[in-house]
């Protein structure tokens, strides 16, 4: 076998139609725009959104609102699910890293710890936002909660 050999497989490339080469091939005359109409002629192209006049959907459905590009969306994740996984697993610090690992969170999300539910064990949370009632309960119980 050498490279002059080498064939594409039968039948998987066709032939481009060629259109506007009179009417013995079957696609001259209006070269298959049909009659008419601004989309047989050259240089048309239809502009984003357009219904053939019929009132475009932007158009027909109300607006409202708007959405805040500068929004830090967080993760909430309550005491009583850290305190779950304390239970299960001893550990002294509770990061991005291990939640990532027990599949509370995914890779870029940020983290909010909120108070709801108690904590027992004494254990230091490293996130990137606490609730004022998650820190309170976090350093009653001993530990110690860390803004990364």
């Amino acid at each position: 076998m050498n490279l002059s050999s080498i064939k594409p497989a039968a039948g998987s490339v066709k032939q481009k139609t060629r259109k506007g080469r009179g009417t013995g091939s079957g696609k001259g005359g209006t070269s298959t725009r049909g009659h008419k109409g601004a989309q047989s002629r050259s240089g048309y192209s239809a502009k984003r959104g357009f219904e053939g006049g019929q009132m475009p959907l932007q158009r027909r459905v109300p607006k409202f609102g708007f959405k805040n590009f500068n929004r830090v969306e967080y993760k909430a994740i309550n005491l009583d699910v850290l305190q779950d996984l304390l239970d299960k697993y001893t550990v002294e610090v509770i990061d991005a890293d291990y939640l990532k690992q027990h599949g509370l969170i995914s890779k870029n999300d940020l983290i909010k710890v909120l108070g709801r539910g108690e904590l027992k064990s004494k254990v230091e949370i490293k996130a990137n936002a606490f609730s004022s009632s998650a820190i309170e309960a976090v350093e009653k119980a001993g530990g110690k909660a860390t803004v990364i």
